[in-house]
């Protein structure tokens, strides 16, 4: 579980935005992790996104990193935002866009 441990913190913060997601941005596999992929997208964020389909270790790693029992999880410089639901309603409440502009991420224009 340590190397789990290390690529995920290595991935949280050498990344901006990340997502760890079931599949790819290009092709999700679940509902949840494209609902979070469309807002990234429509927001213009670049962003990484790791596929926990790809290793179990990652997949469950990233819950006992987080503390938080599903996928997909949304890391922004460094600090989990959360999953799908909590990125939709931030998303819908202008939150996520202020948070992105707060962090150098998007123009405020964007947000």
């Amino acid at each position: 579980m340590t190397d789990a441990h290390t690529l995920i913190d290595t991935e949280v913060k050498s990344n901006d935005v990340v997502l760890f997601m079931k599949g790819t941005p290009q092709f999700p596999q679940c509902g949840f992790s494209g609902q979070v992929v469309q807002i990234l997208n429509h927001v213009g964020v670049p962003y990484k996104g790791v596929n926990v389909l790809e290793d179990a270790a990652i997949r469950d790693g990233i819950k006992a990193y987080s503390n938080w029992p599903t996928i997909p999880q949304l890391y922004v410089k460094g600090e989990f935002v959360g999953g799908c639901d909590i990125t939709r309603e931030m998303f819908q409440a202008g939150e996520l866009q202020q948070l992105l502009a707060e962090k150098g991420l998007v123009a405020k224009s964007a947000a």
